[in-house]
């Protein structure tokens, strides 16, 4: 029989597209394998509208992306996870959502899973983290488990030392803030925490999550050590676990989701006719949405920056069944007519890793996702950092403080930043000696990024050790 793989990705885009390029990436090491994608569902019935525009955002296009790679590497096989159906009266925030959502499929994964090793030899899943209660079935049928953290290994050291953080913790992280020394880490302040972790209602849930991928036969990390480094072996040595054994730690990033869609809006076209790294990227993220006042305020300071721009919009308002509000009525009065020879606004959606690559772009604005901070590193492009939600503020640390590749955004505390903030900040990147330091480095940083993922590096050696582990 022949050796099969299967990758359980957890909801989202984000999360499917870098498992799926995790699966391609797999088979340039050992194209014998059968790979098995399993792919979980929006829900019905769910009540919460924001959460379920939030998550469906570019469900089209990973949908498209999905049936490319179906026809493009027939090693690869999708199976789509039966729909679960909530309650009408459910209301979940996207991260409640999710580990739910996984929690109620896990049936439907048992079965899938007894069918797949009875054709085949089933080596090992790899489960994405939010999918950790699908160990309760590997568990039970004795399939090794391995976990694919799809964001950095500092975020990862931060969730492994938990128990730590709450067992020196006397007081509410909303209600009183402290920093923290963590092995590998910068110091950094509880505020930086995401939101879920400082939610007393979710501690269990962290605490759960990271017990689990102790118990793990290993963990896939998408970093690699010229970002990471100290984070990496402070994991890789244990240090950052109180209790239990840190398991193999396999860092084999960056992997880069492929672009979805293509660029129907034209701002491809529309770099071409700018100068040499003279463009400002702002996108942030299918959740990233403003209200109507922020994304004011972001015109106004793009506007006295004097910096040529590419805005990715979002706004508030805009939902799955909602009308959309046109750009006039989101931004200033003749904003759009001002800027016009500088400045382009896309709705909603935008090819980001093609306009990272491109030449004309010199910087990026971004919400801190890692699958986008990635990006930015692999095509040397500097940042403004601008997070949003979950481990963004974190991630923000780590490229202000560990890395020196970004620029810091003051926001006050209810994440309000002002236009002369932005302004200042955009024109520091692009036109500071400051600015031409931080260019010069994540260049570097760029160079040691192929370096990792060519035949011998530290990233496709961590991804042979795997492999050889599975053969075996």
């Amino acid at each position: 029989m022949k050796d099969s793989i299967v990758l359980y990705p957890a909801l989202g885009s984000g999360h499917v597209n870098s498992m799926v390029e995790l699966g391609k990436l797999i088979l340039t090491h050992n194209p014998s394998f059968s790979i098995t994608i399993l792919i979980l569902n929006q829900p019905n019935n769910n009540n919460n509208k924001d959460t379920h525009s939030t998550i469906t955002l570019g469900c089209d296009a990973t949908a498209k992306y999905i049936s490319t790679v179906s026809a493009t590497v027939p090693s690869i096989t999708f199976h789509h996870i039966p729909t679960i159906s909530f309650p009408a009266s459910t209301s979940l925030p996207p991260h409640h959502l999710t580990l739910e959502l996984c929690s109620r499929s896990n049936q439907h994964v048992h079965h899938v899973l007894q069918s797949i090793s009875k054709t085949s030899n089933l080596k090992a899943i790899v489960l994405d983290f939010f999918n950790y209660s699908a160990t309760q079935v590997t568990n039970t049928l004795n399939i090794p488990s391995y976990f694919y953290y799809t964001s950095g290994a500092s975020t990862l050291a931060v969730l492994l030392h938990y128990p730590t953080i709450l067992q020196n913790t006397t007081k509410s992280f909303k209600d009183h803030h402290m920093y923290l020394q963590i092995p590998g880490l910068p110091t950094f302040s509880t505020e930086e925490l995401p939101d879920e972790a400082k939610d007393p209602a979710f501690y269990q849930v962290y605490l759960d999550m990271g017990h689990v991928m102790l118990e793990s036969v290993g963990i896939i990390v998408n970093t690699f050590d010229a970002i990471e480094g100290r984070a990496i072996r402070a994991l890789s040595e244990g240090l950052c676990v109180q209790e239990g054994t840190m398991p193999p730690l396999f860092c084999i990033g960056p992997v880069i989701s492929a672009t979805c869609g293509g660029d129907e809006s034209g701002c491809l076209s529309w770099l071409d006719s700018q100068p040499s790294q003279s463009v400002v990227l702002l996108s942030f993220g299918s959740m990233g949405r403003f209200s109507r006042t922020q994304l004011k305020e972001i015109a106004i300071g793009l506007e006295k920056s004097d910096q040529r721009f590419l805005w990715v919009v979002r706004s508030e308002s805009e939902g799955v069944n909602s009308e959309q509000p046109s750009l006039n009525e989101l931004l200033p009065e003749g904003f759009l007519e001002r800027t016009k020879e500088r400045g382009m606004v896309v709705r909603n959606w935008a090819p980001q890793a093609a306009i990272l690559s491109h030449d004309s772009v010199g910087g990026f604005v971004t919400h801190c996702g890692w699958n986008s901070v990635l990006e930015a590193v692999c095509e040397g492009v500097p940042m403004v950092t601008w997070p949003l939600y979950a481990e963004q503020k974190m991630n923000r640390v780590i490229l202000v403080q560990e890395m020196k590749v970004a620029l810091a955004l003051n926001e006050s505390k209810d994440g309000f930043v002002s236009a002369a903030e932005l302004g200042d900040r955009v024109k520091e990147l692009m036109d500071s000696n400051k600015g031409k330091e931080i260019r010069q480095r994540i260049f570097n940083i760029k160079i040691s990024a192929v370096e990792a993922r060519a035949h011998g590096g530290s990233s496709h050696s961590a991804l042979n050790r795997l492999v050889q582990l599975w053969k075996q």
